[in-house]
């Protein structure tokens, strides 16, 4: 649907966020810094900050009445459909957590609502959050 198109569009501006941010930057650097596994691990924590960041965006679309009954479900469901589990899954191949780049399904439709019902970017801190957040 139209809200599932926004969601990936607002996921994208999300990391143009990050790197005004200097977050890119950071976690490029740590990044080359690290082994595969731990490359991986952080390029999650950005992937799922993006998510969090179109959340936020979404939040003031809701308060601007800008959305209509089901867009957030839309949202939710294109966030599920994009986690590395179901992707993998659905390319017939076993889930392998290590080789995660963007999170999984659930992870990535928490942090989008985790920036929906907040509504405040300081709540967008995948870096500091629990690693099964």
């Amino acid at each position: 649907g139209d809200f599932a198109q926004a969601y990936v569009v607002a996921h994208e501006v999300g990391h143009h966020v990050q790197t005004l941010l200097g977050i890119s930057s950071r976690t490029a650097a740590a990044r080359q810094r690290g082994d595969e596994r731990t490359s991986n691990a952080l390029s999650v924590r950005q992937e799922l900050q993006a998510d969090c960041l179109a959340g936020v965006w979404g939040h003031f679309a809701q308060k601007r009445g800008l959305l209509e009954r089901g867009d957030l479900e839309q949202a939710l469901t294109a966030a599920h459909a994009i986690g590395d589990d179901t992707l993998q899954r659905n390319a017939g191949r076993s889930v392998t957590p290590d080789a995660f780049t963007h999170g999984t399904s659930e992870q990535r439709m928490h942090w989008f609502r985790q920036g929906f019902d907040g509504g405040d970017i300081r709540q967008c801190d995948t870096f500091k959050a629990g690693a099964d957040a």
